[in-house]
Order: structure tokens, then C-alpha cells, then sequence
């Protein structure tokens, strides 16, 4: 979902927000899109969604974030909305070793469903909960760079490291659709030029046969 448009803003960026029920993808969301936090935040029915604009080397990007649903009921609603995304937030609870041993089932369903291009970053929510860390930091790394994903520890409640992830991941896009255009402008030109070989004919003037090579 990379549309251009020339008014408010240049680029329209999808983005999902995967994971686990309770790992904070909606505050995450909040703290991104409002710079708000709920203590009591419920969970998401379904899916939400909230956009943000912000530049990135020079361009004015739209992010338009969806928020999805963790619980198992909501799968089968939520499995469309990966259409059309370009990133993904891939979040767990560095506090419940359960929600990471679900990365890998997530992005099954992410690869599954989604586009194959699509930037993931994962993310190892409430890092201001040191004292109750189930899952290293190491850990979590280790498996980022198996599965290719980028990866940050963040904490909505301090809002450390939200920005960055979002702007990392909008960076990363933005260098694909752009490498993708120049691509397609380059295509389109290589197009419009004669190709090797071709015999270009052209009507002789009254000056070009004099002193033509006789026999």
C-alpha cells in the first residue's frame, strides 16, 4: 500500500502491528500515533488503526498502522488486513517467555499472508521491566538476525525506542518503493530508446548519393 499523492503528504505506508494478546501493541500504537499510555488499555477487537506523518529524508510519509487483534478467535478477520502492507511490528513481552516462543508462529502467518518484500521489526516490549525479564536481549537478537528482521527492545509506559523503531522501518520502506520508481523510470526510458540492433531507415537527402562509391 504505497500510494503517492502530491497534496499533504508523498508516500501512504501501511503498517501491521502482530503479536500476542497483551504484549502492549496498543499502547504501542498510542504512544507512536498520541503520545498516550493506558495503564488499563483493553484488548483489541478486531483491528484499529491510527496514522502518523513524518518526514523521512525530505519526503512527508503517512503511516497508516493497524493494530490487530492477538486472541485466536480474531485470526481468521484479521488475516486480510495483512494485504497491502509494506512493514510489520512483530511484537513480544520480554517479561513472558511465551509470547517470544510465538515469534516464529507469527511470522509464519505473516509470510504466509503478506508480501514477501515486507519489513519486519522486532520489537521485545516493556523494557522497563528489567526485574521481571523472562527472554535476553541476546536471545532476541540471535533470532532477529537468523529470521533477517531488524530489532529493538521498546517500552510504551517510558517511551523508549518507539520512534526509532517506527522511523526504521518507514526508512527501510521508503528506500524500496524509491529503489522500485527509479527502477521503473529507468525501464520505462530503456523503452522508449531503440534497443541494439534495430535499423533505424532514413530518406536520403538530394546531397547524400554525391560521390556515392560506383562500380
Amino acid at each position: 500500500m504505497a500510494h503517492r499523492l502530491d497534496s499533504e503528504y508523498d508516500y501512504l505506508f501501511k503498517i501491521v502491528l502482530i503479536g500476542d494478546s497483551g504484549v502492549g501493541k496498543s499502547n504501542i500504537l498510542s504512544r507512536f500515533t498520541k503520545n498516550e499510555f493506558s495503564l488499563d488499555s483493553k484488548s483489541t477487537i478486531g483491528v484499529e488503526f491510527a496514522t502518523k506523518t513524518l518526514q523521512i529524508e525530505g519526503k512527508t510519509i503517512k503511516a497508516q498502522i493497524w493494530d490487530t487483534a492477538g486472541q485466536e478467535r480474531y485470526r481468521a478477520i484479521t488475516s486480510a488486513y495483512y494485504r497491502g502492507a509494506l512493514g510489520a511490528f512483530l511484537v513480544y513481552d520480554i517479561t513472558k517467555k511465551q509470547t517470544f516462543d510465538n515469534v516464529q508462529r507469527w511470522l509464519r502467518e505473516l509470510r504466509d499472508h503478506a508480501d514477501s518484500n515486507i519489513v519486519i521489526m522486532m520489537a521485545g516490549n516493556k523494557s522497563d521491566l528489567k526485574h521481571l525479564r523472562a527472554v535476553s536481549e541476546d536471545e532476541a537478537q540471535l533470532l532477529a538476525e537468523k529470521e533477517g528482521l531488524s530489532f529493538l527492545e521498546t517500552s510504551a509506559l517510558e517511551a523508549v525506542n518507539i520512534e526509532k523503531a517506527f522511523q526504521t522501518i518507514l526508512t527501510e520502506i521508503y528506500h524500496i518503493v524509491s529503489k522500485k520508481a527509479l527502477a521503473a523510470q529507468e525501464a520505462a526510458g530503456a523503452a522508449a530508446r531503440p534497443s541494439q540492433g534495430t535499423t533505424i531507415n532514413v530518406a536520403n537527402s538530394a546531397g547524400s548519393a554525391k560521390g556515392c562509391c560506383s562500380t
